[in-house]
């Protein structure tokens, strides 16, 4: 799921009303529609009013890590530890 798709889901969750958040962030509805839409570029400091708006943070994630975090949002990073050892793996030690 992409950034903006993310915002507009999160927005959806929320239940914010697209002109409630403009009046929270200070800015024309429409002109926020376009930002969330990703239809043009916004600026560091808007990324972050809105987030603040929908009670959110925005962070970089680290390519080697971007599973984990996507399978997290999606609540399916509850499970077992798949990077744990085993028992099986425990008892028989290190590999040679």
């Amino acid at each position: 799921m992409g950034f903006y798709e993310q915002l507009q889901g999160l927005r959806r969750q929320r239940r914010v009303k697209l002109a409630d958040a403009a009046r929270v962030i200070g800015m024309a509805a429409s002109n926020l529609a376009t930002a969330i839409q990703g239809k043009h570029d916004v600026r560091a400091s808007t990324l972050e009013a809105i987030a603040a708006a929908l009670d959110a943070d925005w962070v970089l994630v680290p390519r080697e890590h971007r599973l984990a975090v996507q399978r997290l949002l999606e609540g399916k990073g509850t499970g077992p530890d798949q990077e744990a050892k085993t028992s099986v793996e425990l008892l028989l030690g290190p590999k040679a």
